[in-house]
C-alpha cells in the first residue's frame, strides 16, 4: 500500500514538474534589448552625420528630432521597447561618466560650487511658482508637486525618484513626465539661437542650460549644441543640480509622515534615488586628473561620450509618443509653462544682474 502511494506521489511529482517545464517553455519570452539598441544605433548614427553637415543643430538634436519622426510615422513595434528603455537610461548615464574623463576634478568643483547659488535661486522659483499658479488653476496637490520638483531639479528621473513618496495616481504621473518632456523639446531647440542672440559666453550659456532645463538628455542636447565648451559647462551645474534630489525627497517624505501621522516612507530608500552614475562621473573625472588617462586618448574618449549621448536621445525620441502627450490636457501644460518660464527667467536675471554672461 505504501509502495502503491509512492509510486502514485512519484507519477504526479513528475507530471507536476514536467507541466511546470511545459508552463515555463511556453511562457512569453521578453524580447532582447539588442533590437532597440540597433534601432537606436542606426537612428543616432544619421543623427551624427547630420550634426556634423549641419553643426548649429547639431547630433543630440537631430538625434531627439529623427527618433520622435520614426516613432510617429514609420512606428516602433514592442519588440523594440527593452532596448530602448536601456538606452534611454543606461547608454545615457554611460555618457554622462564618458564626459568625466576629459573634465579634471578641479573644474568640475569650481564650476559645480559656482552655480550652486543660481541654482538654489532657481529652484526656489519653480516651487514658488508651482505652488501659486497650481492653486490659481486648480491642479491637484500631487501633480503640482510631480510638475514643481520635475521643474526645478531633473525632470523624469526627479519625478520618478519622489513618485513611491507621494504616491500619486499613474495618470497624474504620466501627465507630468508628458508636460516636462515638451518643454524639455522646446528648450533643446530654442535655448541656443536665443543664447547666441543674446550673445551669451560658453560659460554663461553654460550655466543657464543646467539650471533651466529639465532634464539630463536636454542639458546634454542643448549645451554641445551651442559649443563643447557650453556642453561640459552644461553637464556640471546640472549634475550638481540633480544631487540636490535626495533633499528634496527626504523632505517630501517627512511632510507626508507628518501629514499622515505615521512612518510615511515606506518604500523610500536613499540608495535607490541616489544618482549613482554622478558619483562615476566624479572617479572618471578624478583619472583624468590624475593623469592615469594619456591625453592622446581625450578626443577618442569625448567623441564617444558624444556618440553616445546621441544614441541615448534618439532612443528618447523613439520611445516619445506625440499622440499620447496630446492626451495630457491642457491645464498641466499651462502649469509646466508657468514654472518653466520661471525658471528660465530667474536663471538670467540673476546671471544678468551680475554680470555672469
Amino acid at each position: 500500500m505504501n509502495s502503491s502511494g509512492s509510486a502514485s506521489r512519484s507519477v504526479f511529482s513528475t507530471h507536476g514538474a514536467a507541466s511546470g517545464a511545459a508552463r515555463r517553455d511556453s511562457a512569453p519570452q521578453s524580447p532582447s534589448p539588442l533590437y532597440g539598441l540597433a534601432l537606436a544605433v542606426v537612428v543616432g548614427i544619421i543623427a551624427m552625420a547630420l550634426g556634423n553637415w549641419v553643426p548649429l543643430i547639431g547630433g543630440p538634436v537631430f538625434g531627439i528630432l529623427l527618433g520622435m519622426a520614426y516613432r510617429n510615422t514609420v512606428g516602433v513595434g514592442p519588440v523594440f521597447a527593452p532596448g530602448l528603455k536601456f538606452a534611454s537610461k543606461q547608454v545615457l548615464q554611460w555618457s554622462i561618466i564618458a564626459l568625466g574623463f576629459g573634465l579634471s576634478l578641479g573644474e568640475v568643483a569650481r564650476t559645480g560650487l559656482g552655480s550652486l547659488w543660481v541654482t538654489l535661486i532657481t529652484m526656489t522659483a519653480a516651487f514658488v511658482s508651482a505652488w501659486l499658479l497650481g492653486r490659481w488653476l486648480g491642479i491637484p496637490s500631487r501633480l503640482k508637486t510631480l510638475i514643481g520638483v520635475g521643474t526645478a531639479i531633473c525632470g523624469g528621473s526627479a519625478i520618478a525618484a519622489v513618485t513611491p513618496i507621494i504616491k500619486p495616481d499613474d495618470h497624474e504621473t504620466a501627465f507630468a513626465i508628458s508636460t516636462i518632456f515638451i518643454f524639455n523639446i522646446v528648450a533643446v531647440l530654442l535655448f541656443p539661437p536665443m543664447g547666441h542672440l543674446l550673445n551669451m559666453s560658453d560659460a554663461g550659456f553654460g550655466l543657464w542650460a543646467g539650471t533651466a532645463i529639465n532634464d539630463t538628455s536636454s542639458v546634454v542636447a542643448a549645451g554641445y549644441s551651442y559649443s563643447t565648451a557650453a556642453g561640459d559647462a552644461a553637464t556640471i551645474v546640472k549634475l550638481t543640480r540633480a544631487t540636490l534630489i535626495i533633499p528634496v525627497c527626504l523632505v517630501l517624505a517627512f511632510i507626508v509622515a507628518w501629514r499622515e501621522k505615521k512612518q510615511g516612507t515606506q518604500g523610500f530608500s536613499l540608495a535607490r534615488i541616489f544618482p549613482w552614475f554622478i558619483l562615476w562621473f566624479l572617479v572618471a573625472s578624478a583619472l583624468r586628473t590624475s593623469g592615469l588617462i594619456p591625453e592622446s586618448l581625450n578626443s577618442s574618449l569625448h567623441l564617444l561620450a558624444e556618440f553616445l549621448i546621441v544614441v541615448a536621445l534618439t532612443a528618447i525620441g523613439l520611445s516619445s509618443d506625440l499622440r499620447r502627450m496630446a492626451h495630457a490636457g491642457i491645464r498641466p501644460v499651462l502649469l509646466g509653462l508657468g514654472v518653466w518660464l520661471s525658471v528660465a527667467g530667474s536663471s538670467l536675471m540673476v546671471q544678468h544682474l551680475t554680470g555672469a554672461w
